[in-house]
């Protein structure tokens, strides 16, 4: 029998106690009503809980500081004070590995973020890096809880810091499942990926009515930041879906592939592909004609374990794929110029997506494996005027920079600056092989000719045959599949139906690989 103290109105021995808290903690995971559960519901979204039940393995998510209320007074605050304050905060296991989550719940302030919330959130964060396990964040939050001005600014300066702090130490992803507004647009932007749900999340600086008074325009917050715009045309989303359980099955899968900190190496999955597998229909796949275009994903599925791979920012920058997938159960980072889009040559765009992609495997352990088919980088005014040379040296300096096994294998042509920045063995590719398709040279043989041979085809009584001539002649001594093996350029050129069996025996011999760079603060890279 529960005794119960009448001065007090409050149950007095233990088993009294423990009945209170678990009515607390009752109403805290049933949120503030039915009706605001309702409401999320009605829009599309799940509710926070729901998510991370969806996230983490069954039964294994624990909760921390379940109990936390603001402490904030004025504008009604002080008589609204729900538990939890509008953030779920704990870790779990994904797949039996441990992964740390924060999820906001737009049930409460619309998941807006306080002084109060903002401590939790630094709290799990602290414990992620501490422990060296993946931190997810599912946001659906409005932004800065305006009531409690400044302190919520400063909260998201604390959560900037710990991004920083975090990064190229363990994993973080950043699921966007509603609105990120404003400065709170900047933490999925300091993390590794960014996961988007179509129609019910947008990110933007300045929303569109701000937009609309500034400067005229008037556009839809989908229009202005939604998924296809992130995936498409900004850049800042690696993953659109059209639905939560879709995207967040996907994170699920993303953290399969990424180690749990920087000090471990990705997890390997047993494989019944044969790591001997020839690949007998590359060589009708890829035409040896550089003119003719060709699907270099393709390629890439014949070459990975049962053809599966993520790739990376898919529609962003579609010159070039960068995909995560694994060889002989290793996962290995993949980074392939793309010739049905641009011809495959390097831009603007595709640079600075390939950079990062290159830099997140170097800090996370990932071998590269980069596969050339690159004409050069795209000539034009609004290419030089908007920075490629810069924009370019962030591939070079992030491959430069990059410790790990890295494996480079050129297909077909390979040209001038854009070959030595795909991982040539000049910047420090382990190793490098070549189909015998291979062209690889400073630029094109027409180009080339018209410029050695300028005199001799304008002196010509026929010019068009002269250049023929020239063009032949300068393929024959420059650019033979053989000139740059001849050279120790290329360590071997090999059969394209042996190359799956290459590359897994390869990335076995370098996986003991160790290389330092020389002591620092730290480098200084092209912005």
């Amino acid at each position: 029998m529960t005794v119960v103290d009448e001065t007090q109105g409050e149950p007095s021995d233990t088993r009294g106690r423990v009945a209170e808290l678990l009515a607390l903690r009752e109403q805290a995971r049933r949120g503030p009503s039915d009706r605001a559960t309702e409401a999320q519901h009605a829009k599309g979204k799940l509710t926070a809980r729901e998510r991370i039940e969806l996230l983490v393995d069954p039964g294994s998510f624990k909760e921390v500081e379940q109990l936390r209320r603001h402490r904030a007074t004025g504008f009604g605050l002080e008589a609204k004070k729900p538990y939890t304050d509008g953030v779920i905060t704990g870790w779990g296991t994904v797949d039996g590995r441990t992964v740390f989550v924060y999820a906001h719940d737009f049930r409460i302030f619309g998941g807006a973020l306080g002084e109060a919330h903002a401590t939790k959130i630094h709290k799990i964060m602290d414990m992620a890096i501490s422990a060296g396990a993946p931190l997810v964040s599912l946001n659906d939050g409005a932004g800065a809880r305006i009531q409690e001005g400044v302190s919520a600014l400063a909260g998201y300066g604390g959560i900037f810091q710990r991004n920083t702090r975090a990064s190229g130490v363990i994993p973080q992803i950043s699921v966007m499942l509603g609105p990120c507004a404003g400065g709170a647009a900047y933490s999925p932007a300091l993390t590794d990926f960014v996961f988007m749900v179509r129609e019910t999340s947008q990110m933007f600086i300045t929303g569109p009515d701000v937009v609309k008074a500034v400067t005229g325009e008037e556009i839809t917050q989908n229009g202005l930041g939604g998924a296809d715009v992130h995936a498409e045309t900004s850049g800042v989303a690696h993953f659109a879906y059209d639905d939560e359980e879709t995207c967040i099955a996907e994170v699920r899968y993303l953290i399969g592939m990424l180690p749990s900190n920087n000090r471990e190496n990705p997890p390997t999955a047993p494989s019944d592909d044969p790591a001997d597998r020839r690949g007998d229909v590359l060589l009708d796949l890829v035409p040896a004609d550089g003119n003719r275009p060709y699907d270099m994903h393709k390629v890439i599925e014949e070459l990975v374990d049962d053809g599966d791979y993520l790739e990376i920012h898919e529609r962003w920058a579609r010159n070039i794929i960068c995909a995560l997938a694994r060889l002989d159960g290793s996962v290995v980072g993949i980074v392939a110029n793309q010739p049905q889009a641009l011809a495959g040559v390097l831009d603007i765009e595709a640079s600075e997506k390939a950079a990062r992609f290159v830099q997140m495997c170097d800090a996370f352990n990932i071998p590269i494996v980069t596969l050339l088919d690159v004409p050069g980088f795209l000539p034009g005014v609004d290419q030089e005027h908007g920075g490629i040379i810069r924009h370019g040296a962030k591939l070079l300096y992030a491959y430069c920079n990059a410790t790990v096994p890295r494996i480079s294998l050129i297909l077909r042509k390979a040209y001038g600056g854009a070959y030595i920045v795909m991982d040539s063995q000049s910047i420090g590719a382990d190793l490098t092989y070549a189909w015998p398709t291979n062209e690889i040279a400073v630029m094109g043989a027409e180009g080339a000719a018209n410029v050695i041979f300028r005199r001799q085809i304008a002196d010509a009584e026929d010019p068009e045959a002269m250049r023929t001539r020239m063009v032949k002649e300068y393929k024959a001594e420059l650019m033979h599949p053989y000139y740059a093996a001849e050279r120790g350029l290329v360590d071997d050129v090999i059969d394209p139906a042996e190359t799956r069996e290459v590359l897994i025996a390869s990335l076995a011999m370098l996986r003991s690989k160790h290389a330092d760079l020389p002591s620092r603060k730290h480098g200084n890279p092209p912005q």
